[in-house]
């Protein structure tokens, strides 16, 4: 499997595994909604990430928790421009990638200097998003999702959930290449469409999604997965995400996406002394 992809000329080798920091600048995020409001805080988290070992920033500003409010996509480039603008200007070496499932958010924070694209919808809610991906030439992040983050909690009906979601990744990697988009990244979608036995029965079974020989993205940062069954809460969650992400490293995961970026690297640098 070719694990090294292109960000801004850059190549990034996924096999030894790399931490993705979640930005939030949305106010209704599960976990961190409404904390980076102003640009001040939004710089020191950052900066701060980027320091504790981050390779990637993830800014995202349309949230995707389960019954997720609407946002327009003018209110979303609103929202995002600005800040993709003012992260490219300070950290000017910054690996941005920019969580939308719009082609038109995508393309105009690339244009100002993003490195890549994370989308909930692997395509599926924009008719456009792929193309516009080819035609930017950056990596892709396509997730597993049914509905959109609305409807998404009751579509959780799966003939053999780890076939079906392997058969949706199948018909979407070969829709992406059928595009012209070169470097991709699969995220199974802990959390979405998903119930808990289901999460955990796909990480249990992760290994099983390295037959489609791309980098796998794993995203259980402080879900509900981990504080529900502890009867705890997504700001008590960090011990159980590191030990959720663990199993993932040992599983196979080449991305940790995550609000805690030095417990993530600590959890990599850790894991790495086993091989």
């Amino acid at each position: 499997m070719n694990k090294s992809i292109n960000c801004n000329g850059q190549l990034i080798d996924l096999s030894t595994p790399k931490v993705m920091g979640i930005l939030n600048v949305t106010p209704d995020s599960f976990y961190d909604g409404g904390k980076f409001r102003n640009t001040s805080s939004i710089m020191r988290q950052v900066d701060q990430m980027l320091e504790e070992g981050a390779t990637f920033i993830d800014v995202g500003a349309y949230s995707s928790r389960p019954n997720a409010d609407h946002v327009s996509e003018v209110e979303e480039l609103q929202r995002i421009l600005p800040i993709v603008d003012l992260i490219i200007k300070n950290f000017p070496d910054v690996l941005l990638s920019i969580d939308t499932f719009r082609s038109e958010v995508a393309k105009q924070c690339i244009e100002i200097g993003a490195s890549m694209i994370n989308d909930i919808s692997a395509g599926n809610l924009d008719d456009n998003m792929l193309k516009t991906v080819a035609n930017l030439q950056v990596p892709y992040i396509m997730m597993h999702m049914r509905g959109t983050p609305k409807t998404m909690q009751q579509l959780t009906q799966y003939d053999n959930l780890i076939k079906d979601i392997l058969s949706y990744f199948s018909e979407r990697i070969t829709e992406a290449r059928s595009q012209g988009i070169i470097d991709l990244i699969i995220d199974p979608g802990f959390g979405f469409a998903k119930t808990l036995e289901q999460n955990y029965e796909l990480l249990n079974k992760l290994e099983l999604l390295k037959i489609t020989d791309l980098p796998i993205l794993a995203g259980v940062s402080r879900k509900s997965m981990i504080y529900k069954p502890l009867e705890s809460s997504a700001a008590k969650a960090l011990n159980g995400t590191t030990v959720l992400n663990t199993i993932a490293l040992q599983k196979g995961a080449n991305i940790l996406r995550v609000h805690d970026v030095k417990e993530a690297v600590e959890c990599i640098k850790l894991t790495q002394q086993l091989h």
